[in-house]
C-alpha cells in the first residue's frame, strides 16, 4: 500500500513542478556557435531561443577589456530570434552573457563563447 502513496506523491510532484520547468526558454542556436573558431569578428551575434523571451541585458567580454553592453535597440517584445550588432575587438575569445524574461515572468540567463582568429 505504501508504494501506491509514494507513486501518487511522485505524480503530483511532477505535475506541480513540470510546468514551471517547461516554461524556461533555452538557447537552441547561436551564431557564431558556442565554441566555434571564426575568421574575423562577425558584424552581429545571433541567438535563437526555443520559446519566446524578452532580452533585458546582453554583454560581450573580450580579453582584458571591460564587458561591453550590446545594443538591444528598442526591442520590448517577446521573440524567438535576436540579432545584435557586435563590436570588432580583434582576435581572441568573445564571451556573450545574456539575461532575459520568459513570457511567464521567469528570469533566465546564459552565456556562450567563440574565438576570433
Amino acid at each position: 500500500m505504501g508504494h501506491w502513496i509514494v507513486a501518487g506523491f511522485m505524480i503530483l510532484l511532477a505535475m506541480g513542478l513540470g510546468p514551471a520547468a517547461w516554461a524556461h526558454s533555452k538557447v537552441s542556436q547561436t551564431h557564431p556557435a558556442d565554441g566555434a573558431v571564426v575568421q574575423g569578428a562577425p558584424a552581429a551575434v545571433t541567438m535563437i531561443f526555443d520559446k519566446k523571451i524578452r532580452l533585458t541585458k546582453v554583454q560581450m567580454s573580450h580579453g582584458d577589456h571591460a564587458p561591453v553592453a550590446l545594443d538591444l535597440g528598442a526591442q520590448k517584445a517577446f521573440l524567438h530570434d535576436f540579432s545584435l550588432p557586435l563590436p570588432d575587438d580583434g582576435p581572441g575569445v568573445y564571451t556573450i552573457k545574456w539575461r532575459g524574461l520568459g513570457e511567464d515572468g521567469h528570469a533566465m540567463q546564459g552565456s556562450f563563447s567563440f574565438q576570433v582568429e
